[in-house]
C-alpha cells in the first residue's frame, strides 16, 4: 500500500460504511447484513468506526433538540431489533452502545473472560454467578440494593465487558427493563483465538481508515507499542503519517 492510496481508502470507506444517502439502510435485513459486514456498529457517529444511525442517512426525530432528537426519525428502533436477533449490544466503547457480530465477540472472548477473572471478588458478579442471568428488579431485591446503586455496580463491569445487559420488554403490562448476565453466561464456550491485537486490527478494518490517535480510545484496553508492533507485522498500514488502515486480506 503506497501513500498515494489514501484518496482511494476515504472512497473505499464512504462505499462500505455506507457514509453517503446513495448507500442508505433500507430495511431492518441491510442493517443486520452491514453489521455483519463490519462486525461492530456504534449507534451514534462518534468516531472512525462505522454507525448505524449515520448509514440510516434519515432526517432526524426531533429537528433541532439534541440527543435522542437527532436519532433517525423511523429507523432509531433498528439498534435495538438488532440486539434482539441475538446480536450482543456491548458497552465497551468509553460506556457508548456497541453492537457486535459473533464474530467479533469471539475476538472479545479472551478480553472479556480476563476481566471475569481479575474481578472474581466483585459481588454483582459473584452474585449472577449463583443466580444466573437476572433483571434488574431481581437484583435490586436480592442484593438488598436501590436503583442508582445497582447501576454503580454494574457501570464498570459492562464498560469491560464482564457484564452483558440485554432490553427486555413486557406487553402486559407494557414495561422496559434489562437483564445483566455474566459475559461467559451469555458466551459459554470460550473461543481459541481473539485479543486486542486481532479486536483493534477487526475496528480498523470495520472503518476502513481511521486516525491513528483514535485506536487507544476505542476500547477499554490498550498496549503501548501495538500500532508499531501491527504495522511491522504486516496487519495494519499506514497510507500516509497519522492514518491507519488494515491489510488487505491475502497481502500479507
Amino acid at each position: 500500500m503506497t501513500r498515494m492510496r489514501l484518496s482511494e481508502l476515504q472512497q473505499r470507506r464512504a462505499l462500505e460504511c455506507r457514509l453517503t444517502p446513495d448507500r442508505a439502510l433500507g430495511s431492518l435485513d441491510e442493517a443486520e447484513a452491514f453489521l455483519l459486514d463490519r462486525g461492530l456498529l456504534t449507534r451514534t457517529a462518534d468516531s472512525a468506526l462505522p454507525s448505524l444511525f449515520a448509514a440510516c442517512h434519515e432526517e432526524p426525530y426531533a429537528p433541532g433538540k439534541p440527543g435522542f432528537g437527532q436519532w433517525p426519525r423511523t429507523k432509531y428502533p433498528w439498534f435495538g431489533e438488532l440486539g434482539a436477533r441475538g446480536h450482543a449490544i456491548l458497552a465497551i466503547h468509553r460506556g457508548k452502545s456497541l453492537l457486535v457480530s459473533p464474530e467479533t465477540a469471539r475476538l472479545l472472548d479472551p478480553l472479556c473472560r480476563a476481566e471475569l477473572a481479575s474481578r472474581k471478588d466483585d459481588p454483582l458478579l459473584r452474585h449472577l454467578a449463583e443466580a444466573g442471568p437476572s433483571e434488574l428488579d431481581d437484583l435490586q431485591l436480592e442484593l438488598g440494593l436501590a436503583p442508582r446503586e445497582l447501576k454503580r455496580l454494574r457501570a464498570p463491569l459492562e464498560r469491560c465487558g464482564a457484564v452483558v445487559a440485554r432490553s427486555v420488554v413486557y406487553e402486559d403490562p407494557h414495561r422496559h427493563t434489562s437483564e445483566l448476565a455474566r459475559w461467559d453466561q451469555r458466551f459459554p464456550e470460550p473461543a481459541e483465538d481473539g485479543g486486542l491485537a486481532a479486536l483493534v486490527v477487526a475496528g480498523v478494518r470495520a472503518a476502513v481508515l481511521a486516525p491513528e490517535r483514535e485506536l487507544p480510545r476505542w476500547f477499554p484496553w490498550w498496549e503501548d507499542g501495538l500500532v508499531e508492533r501491527l504495522v511491522g507485522e504486516g496487519q495494519l498500514v499506514r497510507p500516509e503519517d497519522d492514518w491507519v488502515a488494515a491489510q488487505e486480506r491475502g497481502r500479507h
